[in-house]
């Protein structure tokens, strides 16, 4: 996990540690998942729903880190996407 923080925003990115260093085809781009958006901090499942609860804008990236959230209560079953056969969420809190 990493928390951004840019014009405002508290961003935070978390995915999957086994995603760090690979990359993800979408259409016809490469998209790597890299620790310097995503972080190299590998936290608890209460530290990123409490990082979740203070982000302005969150994506999250990975089964375990998608589930994470949706047992928190931050997500509903039809929140979620897919990016290149991954689970991935985005939440904006205003």
């Amino acid at each position: 996990m990493r928390v951004h923080r840019a014009r405002g925003e508290i961003v935070v990115a978390a995915c999957d540690a086994d995603l760090i260093g690979t990359s993800l085809r979408i259409g016809s781009r490469e998209v790597a998942i890299t620790s310097h958006f995503y972080g190299w901090r590998q936290v608890s499942s209460e530290e990123l729903v409490q990082a979740i609860r203070q982000g302005t804008i969150v994506n999250l990236l990975g089964t375990r880190t998608v589930t994470i959230a949706q047992k928190a209560g931050l997500l509903t079953a039809g929140g979620t996407g897919q990016l290149g056969g991954v689970p991935h969420a985005e939440i904006f809190q205003m």
